[in-house]
């Protein structure tokens, strides 16, 4: 049963959540110095350039409320690259956040009504702690789905640039310039790695830049030091244009030979972790069969 010194510690510490936030609402917003250089970037003037779609989601509609209304402070540290090459809007992230952190308010409460109807009081502490630990966590899981996703994503961007490198490659043995060839190349696939550098190669022809450049900045923008390696390649003269080519080629190569071994050690690590259990089964099966004849020789010297 809830006392009144329960009753009294809830009403405090509501009070003093409102007057909390009262004041934080009112001390004027300290501006992120990075978040505001981004803003200014060449990378963010690309992004607003491209068309808006229409806003539908709820999580996008909750996040731009968030972001015009919380400060800065509050999201930590937002993983930009991440979410570039994921091609999520910050306002979705921002929104997922607070979902997530929302339900990690809702569920403790939740549980702490179950447990009171089957006749289960729990102390005041548990529920209030556990929501604000809960809470905390569910908050930051955006943060992690985000940082895997990219980093699978970033696998699978490799993997269809070694196909692209193939593609100029035989581009540019066939006489193409060096815009020519990287977009040609780019025009064959229909996966999103090949609609991505042809949509940067596109833009960059509209606006008077360099492909290489272009590259370079997208290279840049999504963390893809591969990226990087090609647009540096490409950036050769188009009079050499059999180097250009023998270098293409051992890139392409390099990079597969990369992706082996990389899944090689993937498969090693799965097939050690299965070795575990698969011991642990053996020694089981050996303890079976042994227990009776120590059994047996144990009753025979009694």
């Amino acid at each position: 049963m809830i006392t009144g010194l329960q009753l009294a510690l809830a009403a405090g510490a509501l009070i003093g959540l409102g007057v909390a936030l009262l004041i934080w609402r009112l001390v004027p917003a300290q501006p992120d110095l990075a978040d505001a250089l981004d803003r200014l970037s060449p990378r963010a003037a690309r992004r607003r350039a491209q068309p808006q779609q229409r806003v539908t989601d709820t999580r996008e509609r909750l996040g731009q409320w968030a972001m015009k209304t919380l400060p800065v402070g509050v999201w930590s540290k937002v993983p930009r690259r991440e979410l570039a090459i994921l091609r999520m809007p910050p306002s979705r992230f921002y929104g997922e956040k607070l979902v997530f952190g929302l339900a990690g308010l809702v569920i403790p409460s939740l549980l702490t009504g179950i447990f009171a109807l089957v006749g289960l009081r729990l102390p005041i502490v548990i529920p209030v702690a556990g929501t604000v630990g809960l809470a905390a966590v569910m908050f930051f899981i955006p943060d992690y789905n985000a940082r895997d996703d990219a980093k699978k994503a970033r696998a699978e961007f490799a993997r269809a640039l070694g196909a692209y490198i193939d593609m100029v490659a035989l581009e540019r043995n066939s006489g193409s310039g060096g815009r020519q060839a990287m977009e040609a190349a780019a025009e064959v696939g229909d996966s999103w790695v090949f609609r991505r550098l042809g949509e940067e190669l596109a833009r960059s022809r509209w606006s008077g830049q360099a492909p290489w450049q272009a590259l370079h900045a997208l290279a840049d923008e999504l963390a893809l030091p591969e990226l990087d390696d090609l647009a540096d390649i490409l950036r050769l003269p188009d009079e050499e244009g059999s180097g250009i080519y023998a270098q293409l080629r051992a890139r392409a190569a390099s990079m597969r030979v990369a992706m082996l071994n990389d899944e090689l050690a993937r498969a090693n690590e799965v097939g050690e972790k299965m070795s575990i259990p698969v011991s642990l089964l053996g020694l089981i099966f050996m303890v079976i069969l042994i227990a009776p004849a120590l059994l047996r020789v144990m009753g025979g010297g009694n």
